[in-house]
């Protein structure tokens, strides 16, 4: 599954919003590239958010099949929310040194830069373009997605 073909648990009106990809792609970080289980209180600290704000995004991710966590017990995820993780995580890291590498923009700019794009671009034009890029700048970027 990737990020934009959502996981068979979401229907239309269960969309993540790029606000809780950002949740899932900081729990996916946090635990371990998923395989450890996360504390609600590190998310928060990790996103600057509320724990209110946390628990409320986990009960979209719950709903979606992404995320378990027993009541007030540790958040792990799915093997459809870490395959959602990692696709998130892979688009910011395209993205990311596209932006360092190619157009040489500063880190801290190229890493707010690049969360904001990774919700927005399709599967299909990350494809392309990450083949573009192995195609026409290989001697100056390593792309992995």
């Amino acid at each position: 599954m990737t990020a934009k073909s959502r996981s068979s648990s979401l229907t239309a009106s269960d969309k993540l919003t790029s606000a809780n990809e950002d949740y899932l792609e900081a729990i996916y970080q946090l635990g371990s590239l998923g395989t450890m289980p996360v504390r609600s209180v590190d998310l928060a600290t990790k996103l600057d958010v509320s724990k209110a704000s946390v628990n409320k995004a986990l009960s979209t991710l719950k709903r979606a099949g992404l995320v378990e966590q027993p009541h007030y017990g540790d958040i792990t995820l799915t093997d459809d929310g870490r395959e959602y993780a990692s696709s998130i995580l892979d688009r910011h890291h395209v993205l990311y040194h596209f932006l360092i590498d190619v157009l040489r923009v500063e880190p801290a700019v190229a890493a707010e830069e690049a969360c904001i794009m990774e919700h927005a671009i399709s599967d299909d034009t990350l494809r392309r373009w990450t083949d573009f890029l192995k195609g026409h700048f290989r001697d100056i970027m390593t792309v992995d997605a």
